[in-house]
């Protein structure tokens, strides 16, 4: 395609319980239509394969049989994710833990309400990724009532390969945003980055910082998005597994990463590691801006309001 010739096109979809958007430059209406209708119906696909909201997905068969105590071999591209999963738990110390969905038995954030302690603790006992056995293709929980959820990983996996199928389909210049979640598929045709907010975490609508990138991923973690507020005291929805209860220093944080799904996992341990959230990002290289509750903010992407990558 040659940049002289290409027009403007976006598309608002809704997916994963969030508000999407791909926009990219193409040759025609028609072009547009067929990369977007592509990439929307894959993202449809991973919903349907991995959502915990419907009976006949895959993610729901596995945790019948994690119900039970059963085993269940998977597809590779299942695999993947359960190998990345796996990565993240251990470069997390444990932090990171795609069996920790269950706690959100006690913590109901549509009720206002903190859970009993007892509530967690029994939950507790039925966390930990160190107790499923995972041997590619099978996939074991010796103990009855656990269960997996792909939360902090499916999301980002989809945006990377949206971006990627876009390219694939000879898109050159786009960006794909699944709910903040975003991937550049290349920067506009005149060579400019594309202009990214990262919301404000206390204030509604509000943008606290504009990020210039010409490529890469990004993705963000907080305690705004649910969240129970009981005196003057935020209760989010990152969830120490080993704990049971929120992590409580970090307001937000913002990671920048070749892949989508390095960004959104990074963002997530950032939050969990509390105050050493920021020096572990400084540690893996990865480029960062962090605000904690108190409203102090730091990170290697803090230096100016507008930075590129």
């Amino acid at each position: 395609m040659k940049a002289g010739t290409q027009q403007f096109f976006r598309y608002p979809f809704k997916a994963m319980g969030s508000p999407c958007e791909i926009q990219l430059y193409a040759e025609s209406h028609t072009a547009a239509q067929r990369v977007s209708g592509m990439a929307i119906a894959d993202v449809q696909r991973l919903e349907a394969r991995y959502s915990r909201y419907r009976d006949d997905s895959l993610l729901s068969a596995i945790n019948r049989v994690a119900a039970t105590g059963g085993r269940i071999e998977v597809d590779d591209e299942t695999a993947g994710l359960l190998n990345y999963a796996g990565t993240c738990h251990r470069e997390s110390d444990g932090l990171f833990d795609i069996t920790s969905g269950i706690l959100r038995r006690a913590w109901r954030f549509d009720r206002g309400t903190l859970p009993h302690p007892s509530e967690i603790e029994v939950l507790l006992d039925k966390i930990g990724w160190h107790r499923v056995h995972w041997s590619p293709p099978v996939l074991e929980f010796p103990q009855p009532g656990m269960e997996i959820d792909f939360g902090g990983v499916v999301k980002e996996y989809a945006v990377d390969r949206v971006a990627s199928l876009c390219w694939e389909a000879g898109v050159r210049h786009g960006i794909v945003n699944l709910g903040g979640d975003i991937k550049i598929i290349g920067p506009h045709p005149d060579g400019s980055p594309w202009r990214i907010g990262v919301q404000h975490p206390r204030r509604r609508n509000a943008v606290i910082r504009t990020l210039l990138l010409h490529h890469g991923g990004l993705a963000s973690s907080g305690d705004y998005e649910r969240c129970i507020v009981l005196n003057g005291v935020r209760y989010g929805h990152v969830l120490n597994p080993k704990t049971g209860w929120p992590a409580r220093h970090l307001a937000s944080v913002t990671v920048v990463g070749d892949l989508c799904v390095v960004a959104g996992s990074a963002s997530t341990i950032a939050m969990l590691k509390e105050a050493e959230g920021p020096a572990w990002l400084e540690a893996m290289g990865l480029p960062h801006y962090w605000v904690d509750v108190r409203g102090t903010m730091g990170g290697s992407l803090a230096a100016s309001k507008e930075r590129g990558k």
